[in-house]
């Protein structure tokens, strides 16, 4: 049995961690560690009689979330179809986002970012009040679009500039040593950030690009902010966790009873918890208890696959030993692709079974797979 979010979200503050990375799949409950770590900041601050959290506890914590962009929300002129705006609704966060607008001026540093995730023709308009925000294609004439309703990837690539924005003046601001010389005081009490998976419809190489600015924004700012970054892409996480150096990496669990657990990792997801070491680990284990079973053949071919492709092969069986080639390469084929009833059902025999050691011992040993030692040896 496992824990509840909350006593993950008491462990994560506990741990006091300048950067704690977090993977975890899709539907396991990061954007609900989101809300529990924050409502464990705000509990810190919490006035006993009213039981509601100061505004000073209420400015500890800066995240993005799901319910983040959940504030924006489209008025599409279903009469005329003809002025479609994202409003902005009131609350928190756009408190903040006020003050970057109104007494910052950063709506142009908002729409550079914006623009370098989708098009430079593409262009936000804030209305005066800041209460919603129209797009249009400008075409670099006296022409333009007029206004229209952007994707909804488009839509999560805004929401996140304006984030990241946020995120970048604050640290600029905290990064002034004397709280009198900087430009606004509003960020004074922020002591945690938490970042759960931002833009996931963006294409790999824009995914690289943000994760390697993030880090560079995280590097860059005071001792006195405290990170949480969940994902469920390998790929960004991967980024940050090499951009980073990053020594709390974790990997988060849902149980069928609805706890949880934390795992530690070390490394980036190709050494903890990728699809490969899952295979790597299932066979390993099958082997040192005896129970080879003809599946296990299929796995393994799966996994010569992956490294194979992963290493530039044309062919799996390319990886296979030379002097046996032929031998092992009809065994996996056989074991493999079976029609044959009794074929299927029949335990491998003891010759099959060293084969399947035989042949994850020369994807260990011969093409670069990574080994606990290796970490050992820097």
């Amino acid at each position: 049995m496992g824990i509840s979010l909350a006593e993950i979200a008491q462990q994560l503050h506990n741990a006091n961690k300048k950067v704690q990375l977090i993977y975890a799949f899709n539907g396991t409950g990061k954007t609900r560690l989101s809300r529990a770590f924050k409502q464990l900041i705000a509990s810190k601050g919490e006035d006993e009689e009213t039981a509601e959290p100061p505004a000073s506890s209420r400015r500890k914590m800066l995240y993005y979330n799901a319910f983040t962009e959940d504030l924006f929300y489209w008025d599409n002129d279903l009469a005329w179809d003809a002025n479609p705006r994202l409003r902005i609704q009131p609350n928190a966060f756009t408190d903040w986002l006020l003050v970057l607008l109104r007494d910052l001026g950063q709506d142009g540093n908002i729409i550079h970012h914006f623009q370098r995730y989708t098009s430079d023709k593409l262009t936000p308009h804030f209305s005066e009040d800041f209460s919603e925000v129209s797009f249009s294609l400008e075409r670099g004439d006296d022409e333009g679009s007029g206004r229209l309703k952007i994707s909804k990837g488009e839509e999560s690539s805004f929401i996140w500039s304006i984030f990241y924005t946020l995120l970048e003046q604050a640290i600029a601001v905290l990064n002034i040593a004397e709280p009198d010389d900087r430009e606004t005081r509003v960020f004074d009490g922020l002591e945690y950030v938490f970042i759960d998976d931002p833009v996931s419809s963006l294409d790999e190489n824009h995914l690289i690009e943000l994760a390697v600015n993030l880090a560079a924004l995280i590097k860059s700012s005071p001792s006195v902010l405290k990170f949480v970054v969940t994902t469920h892409s390998p790929l960004f996480h991967n980024v940050l966790h090499n951009e980073l150096n990053a020594k709390a990496c974790y990997l988060l669990n849902r149980f069928e009873d609805g706890t949880f657990e934390l795992v530690g990792k070390r490394g980036d997801s190709n050494r903890s918890f990728s699809y490969h070491l899952h295979l790597r680990q299932t066979l390993e284990q099958a082997i040192a208890t005896g129970q080879v079973e003809r599946y296990h053949f299929t796995l393994l071919r799966n996994l010569y696959e992956k490294t194979a492709s992963f290493l530039g092969y044309r062919e799996w069986s390319d990886l296979l030993p030379d002097d046996r080639l032929t031998y092992l390469n009809r065994i996996i084929q056989f074991t493999s692709h079976s029609t044959l009833s009794n074929e299927t059902v029949a335990e491998p025999t003891p010759q099959e079974k060293q084969t399947v050691k035989f042949l994850l011992d020369n994807l260990i040993d011969n093409f670069g797979y990574w080994r606990p030692q290796d970490m050992q040896n820097g």
